[in-house]
């Protein structure tokens, strides 16, 4: 009987994987999907969370506010909005959007000590700001548009 290593050149490359999958040893594919649903891929593109960490990166910088964005799915989105607040970086001096397509809704809050510059003007500002985008199919335009204008009413005297 002979021995030694049986060596498998694999049929697929790792870089023609899609996303959340890993090309095991033995040659298996081996791939993460949420439970219950195949998966699809990533809902937003690079480039596309790129852009919005740069946004909230600086309207985190000029206004000294945290901002915090929430997309998700909800039977009471105001009630869920109000509860996730408190469990944002540093709550007290946040604003969070929250984002609920399915209920077509979107939720803005602020902490107890961003509420003073963050007031319910500058958070309507931010819904509007949005809406025109989601009308439009466009969710991270929205969401980028409401943090760029919610951080210049912040700052403007």
């Amino acid at each position: 009987m002979a021995s030694g290593d049986v060596i498998h050149t694999p049929v697929r490359s790792q870089e023609t994987l899609p996303y959340g999958a890993a090309l095991t040893t033995s040659g298996r594919i081996s791939s993460a999907r949420p439970l219950g649903e195949p998966f699809a891929g990533p809902p937003f593109k690079d480039s596309d969370l790129i852009r919005l960490d740069d946004t909230l990166t600086d309207a985190i910088r000029a206004t000294h506010v945290r901002f915090s964005v929430y997309i998700g799915d909800a039977v009471n989105p105001a009630a869920e909005t109000d509860a996730l607040l408190p469990t944002t970086p540093d709550a007290e001096n946040s604003v969070l959007i929250a984002v609920y397509p399915n209920q077509r809704a979107i939720e803005i809050r602020s902490g107890r000590e961003a509420s003073a510059r963050a007031t319910d003007r500058v958070l309507q500002l931010g819904v509007t700001a949005a809406l025109a985008s989601f009308g439009q199919g466009n969710l991270l335009d929205g969401i980028t548009s409401a943090v760029r204008v919610m951080a210049n009413a912040i700052i403007a005297p």
